[in-house]
């Protein structure tokens, strides 16, 4: 990891990205590792978990790692999740969070040196740079393993440094299966004999 121990660093996860990220490579985060790997080599200022929840569920299956966050270490930022549904007629539910993420590291911006960022999304790669013309260094997670990259080629280009969750998981990770993601492949037609042949 390129961080300088006498760094202040923050921690800014975008949750629905690395927890694809995590699924892609197959490994579960844990969490309480994550913060203490940041916490030996540097001083961790703050850590933040974005993400956004569906409302009006009796139970949401990612309410308790939410709640373990909460208690734990992590300032957690959540907001209601939109539920629509497109042309098609099926369900979808949207709930980016990357405004709050960026307000939250460029109104924080005076207070760390070095800010870890937990996503592939290249709409962050704006935010990067504004951060680095106040002089931070900026460190994007993702990674590179999977067929089809999770992190976008602008935002890793514009990052101080990258780092590579499944190297990181090596010391922060338990192993699960990895999600195969749908490979689009051509397949010819098949072939069929003529009738009374």
């Amino acid at each position: 990891m390129t961080i300088d121990p006498r760094e202040k660093v923050a921690l800014f996860i975008d949750g629905a990205n690395l927890y694809a990220t995590s699924k892609a490579i197959g490994v579960d985060i844990d969490y309480r590792r994550l913060l203490s790997e940041f916490q030996t080599k540097s001083y961790l200022l703050r850590a933040y978990y974005y993400t956004a929840l569906v409302e009006d569920q009796e139970y949401s299956s990612i309410r308790p790692l939410i709640d373990w966050l909460d208690y734990n270490g992590f300032t957690v930022v959540t907001k209601p999740a939109k539920e629509f549904t497109d042309a098609t007629g099926r369900r979808k539910v949207k709930g980016k969070m990357d405004i709050e993420l960026t307000v939250d590291a460029l109104e924080m911006a005076p207070f760390y040196d070095h800010m870890v960022l937990f996503s592939g999304d290249g709409d962050f790669t704006a935010l990067v740079a504004a951060l680095q013309r106040k002089g931070k260094r900026v460190t994007v997670a993702s990674t590179l393993t999977t067929p089809t990259p999770m992190i976008s080629d602008d935002l890793r280009r514009q990052a101080d440094f990258f780092l590579e969750v499944s190297e990181l998981s090596k010391s922060i990770g338990r192993a699960t299966a990895p999600v195969e993601r749908p490979v689009a492949v051509d397949r010819p037609a098949p072939v069929t004999e003529p009738r009374g042949a």
